[in-house]
């Protein structure tokens, strides 16, 4: 196969820069996104008079339908060309943002949530599918997605402190506004910088396939979220429980029968792809829990504002920015394996801190477990993107893209509904305080940072992972249509 197709001239140096500034741009908006809700959810609590499941599913409704449609929004873009789908996501982005901004209850908030992360899904891998195909030397990739974690790292770890002041001066509509000028701004500055492009041979559309992800995701998300209050022999819940692996199963089935598939599941064969792949499900569980119970401990058990409370966690955030473009260093230079290691190590001290109580202890035990979190997740989304994305042709790098960052935002769903529900259950045990119904949660914080360690050793290498290998079309039956 050959290289994407581009309608415009390679661009310069200089045009790169642009181009990597606007695809920078997304990424702030989509991360800042992801985090700056926490610290509002107390407020959203109150004002709502929501529970604390209907927390997590303002959290979650975003990051499942999300992570649902990247793999769709990644073939778009290298069917009807990056560029367009790009805009086409900040466009839907910035209106999901307006309505969110002004949502009249829980329910339609709930529903405003998923108008933002559909404009959302085109924006990640679509971009990272054109970094892929403006930056096509290794080392200056390699860079350029540095650069791109160090940004992802300042929004997400960032996204605390900036809610918190909105939600102290504005209030928690604020931090829905906030996207409108920079949804704007990148809308305009993409029609204008980034080149079109598109692969040669764009994958056919598989609406069963995105049918069963659907499915799988929203199934697995609503029983682990709903059983504690509902019951875990609750009608719903068990038939939830029970089509999350029958979707699954289905998928893997349907997948492989597929000439074109939504997810090429031979890819999954190289060592490389699969434990990045994982390893992102799991520093993304991490954050994305992590941040769910700390902002609810800062707020509702220290009493703190939602600016104190950003504040407090202002120590990850410093770590997250310094570490990121550090590890994108270490992955150009020495591969993936050691920022793997450390970020393993750190996210695993962190979490013994936290199980243990001792974190709790003190203001100073507390600010080390944050820098602890803050490293791991910092060191771990550059080599985890560079790892995967070295696995795949270029020509298909919108799926690629689409898979890792489909990886990241199942996780991080994952982590709210999985330390949520931990949470939950302690909270039901009468005169449980909140300081111990979330210990359990923090000892699975532990083991994610335990994991990240052992799948580093086991599929990472000292140098850039070798690309997995490429599906080759079939040759089509007699009589069969041609695409």
């Amino acid at each position: 196969m050959g290289p994407a197709v581009s309608t415009q001239a390679e661009p310069t140096r200089r045009g790169r820069r642009l181009v990597l500034a606007v695809c920078c741009t997304s990424v702030f908006l989509g991360s800042l996104n992801n985090t700056v809700l926490n610290v509002a959810l107390p407020a959203m609590q109150r004002d709502l008079r929501s529970p604390l499941s209907g927390l997590q599913w303002t959290t979650d409704a975003y990051l499942i339908v999300l992570a649902a449609l990247l793999m769709l929004a990644g073939s778009a873009g290298d069917r009807l060309g990056r560029r367009r789908v790009f805009r086409t996501g900040l466009a839907l982005f910035t209106l999901g943002s307006l309505l969110c901004g002004f949502a009249p209850g829980l329910g339609w908030l709930i529903a405003f949530r998923t108008v933002q992360a559909a404009g959302a899904s085109m924006l990640n891998p679509v971009a990272m599918s054109i970094l892929t195909n403006t930056f096509t030397a290794p080392r200056e990739r390699a860079r350029a997605i540095g650069v791109w974690g160090a940004v992802m790292g300042v929004a997400m770890a960032g996204g605390p402190l900036v809610g918190g002041a909105l939600v102290q001066g504005l209030g928690w509509r604020s931090i829905f506004w906030l996207n409108l000028p920079v949804g704007a701004a990148a809308f305009v500055c993409a029609a204008r910088f980034v080149p079109e492009s598109r692969a040669p041979r764009p994958r056919r559309v598989d609406p069963v396939g995105q049918a069963l992800v659907v499915v799988l995701l929203g199934c697995l998300t609503y029983a682990i979220i709903e059983g504690p209050g509902a019951g875990w022999t609750a009608p719903r819940t068990l038939a939830c429980a029970l089509a999350a692996p029958a979707a699954l199963l289905a998928l893997v089935l349907y997948e492989r029968r597929r000439t074109e598939p939504l997810v090429d599941l031979r890819v999954f064969r190289s060592a490389a792809f699969s434990g990045a792949s994982a390893m992102a499900v799991l520093s993304f569980f991490v954050l994305g829990g992590f941040l769910f119970l700390n902002t609810l401990y800062l707020q509702n058990v220290r009493g703190l504002s939602a600016l104190a409370a950003g504040l407090y966690l202002l120590p990850m955030a410093v770590m997250n920015i310094v570490t990121s473009p550090l590890s994108g260093r270490l992955t150009a230079t020495r591969g993936p394996r050691l920022p793997l290691l450390l970020a393993g190590a750190a996210t695993a001290t962190g979490g013994v801190l936290l199980a243990t109580g001792c974190a709790v202890t003190t203001d100073a035990l507390l600010f080390t477990t944050y820098v602890l979190i803050g490293v791991g997740a910092g060191l771990a989304n550059t080599p985890v993107t560079d790892a995967a994305m070295s696995g795949m042709p270029r020509e298909q790098a919108g799926v690629a893209a689409a898979i890792v960052a489909t990886s990241r935002q199942f996780g991080q769903a994952l982590g709210v509904a999985v330390l949520g529900a931990v949470l939950t259950a302690g909270l039901h045990r009468s005169g449980t305080p909140f300081t111990r119904a979330v210990l359990p949660g923090y000892w699975i914080v532990t083991a994610c940072g335990l994991a990240i360690v052992v799948l580093a050793l086991a599929t990472t290498r000292r140098v850039a992972p070798a690309a997995a290998p490429t599906r080759q079309p079939r040759r089509p039956a007699a009589g069969a249509r041609l695409g």
